[in-house]
């Protein structure tokens, strides 16, 4: 089971459709959450992609000298990167950073921002242009030379001279739940992540790109991205949900929905028809609640409970054939450390915050611990 962070370039806050709580993000914020993640035992961190964020491969190769273990999930963004740039900035990090690299392919599905960027293509049509990236950009890196004369994709001669360190090429992953997606998944994608969708919803797309890879010939593994929300109890739990939302007005909700129904994407349909735009049954399985999604576009879900619950809960999704978890919760820098503490114990192969050495809590006189029922 792998555990992964998120760094939050679009901004951070204790509260969500406020500026209340607002925090500036910088890069010396964004280097205390690698750090706290790389020291906690997170096994990687995505970085989000997008004109609301800051660039997330300028961004990744900042923060690889603060790191030493850290792996950093970044986008590339076919139809708008070249496949062979792209795969010559993949091998150059993955080299910088000793075989850190782990790569999001992200096809959009916001068309008034793809079109910003220069990009006019339908929804399948950005799909099959994927596809083409796809057989560029993982020819080259496995050391071939390619030449393609595609629809939205010519190269002839295209080729990496400095590979990267892991082979074929750094591990490609990949999330969407229209039917277009799934093909491109089944066909080049080594990690499939859903967004956090109730069990027996991400049981069928799991079952559905199993059998899509295995008539290629092909294995896929799968992740999940998800919010999450631990505490001592479950009762504090959900009292930190609705505090999350608590400046959340209706007129915020409605705005916010407006703007993702323009969206083409699948899975952001998903995610309001969980909630449909109302926060009266926001629960939409146990533990899985979806207040986030009220108002922030993309991952719209939270695993909300103690450690114990949410530890089941993931197990769960372990079952369906999940190996990766995907988290962040607001604050970022705060929350990367209540998982840590109180979730890290409750998962195999985590141990929690507590260095391997050094102290642990306060040091008091004569350097002995305080007992349990000290005050």
């Amino acid at each position: 089971m792998q555990v992964f962070w998120f760094f939050p370039t679009h901004g951070d806050s204790r509260y969500l459709g406020t500026q209340q709580g607002a925090r500036q993000v910088n890069h010396a914020y964004l280097t205390q959450i690698a750090q706290a993640a790389d020291r906690l035992g997170f096994d990687g961190a995505l970085i989000p992609t997008g004109r609301s964020c800051e660039d997330p491969w300028i961004t990744a190769a900042s923060l690889i000298p603060a790191t030493q273990r850290l792996k950093f999930l970044v986008a590339v963004r076919p139809g708008i990167m070249s496949p062979t740039v792209a795969a010559r900035m993949a091998a150059s990090f993955d080299r910088h950073s000793a075989g850190r690299l782990l790569v999001n392919v992200v096809t959009g599905g916001d068309p008034v921002e793809l079109e910003s960027d220069g990009l006019w293509l339908s929804h399948d049509e950005r799909y099959r242009a994927s596809d083409e990236f796809l057989k560029v950009w993982r020819g080259v890196l496995a050391g071939d030379t390619v030449d393609l004369d595609g629809e939205h994709i010519k190269v002839k001669g295209a080729k990496v001279l400095f590979p990267p360190v892991q082979t074929p090429h750094p591990p490609l992953y990949f999330g969407g739940s229209s039917e277009a997606a799934h093909e491109l998944a089944a066909e080049h994608i080594d990690v499939y992540l859903t967004w956090g969708e109730p069990p027996a919803a991400v049981a069928e797309k799991i079952a559905d790109i199993r059998a899509r890879a295995a008539a290629r010939g092909r294995t896929v593994r799968f992740g999940i991205r998800l919010h999450v929300i631990v505490r001592e109890t479950n009762e504090a739990a959900w009292r930190a949900a609705e505090e999350l939302i608590q400046y959340v007005d209706d007129s915020t909700i409605a705005a916010a929905q407006a703007t993702f129904a323009k969206m083409d994407s699948e899975g952001q349909r998903r995610m309001a028809a969980l909630h449909g735009g109302k926060r009266d049954k926001l629960e939409v399985s146990p533990n899985l609640w979806a207040g986030v999604g009220l108002v922030r576009g993309g991952a719209g879900t939270a695993l909300v409970g103690d450690g114990p619950t949410v530890a089941a809960r993931m197990r769960e999704y372990a079952e369906l054939g999940i190996d990766t978890f995907v988290f962040s919760g607001y604050p970022h820098l705060e929350e990367a450390y209540r998982v840590a503490e109180l979730l890290f114990p409750h998962l195999p192969g985590k141990h929690g915050s507590a260095p391997a050495n050094g102290p642990l809590g306060e040091v008091v006189a004569n350097h002995h611990l305080p007992k349990a029922s000290a005050s």
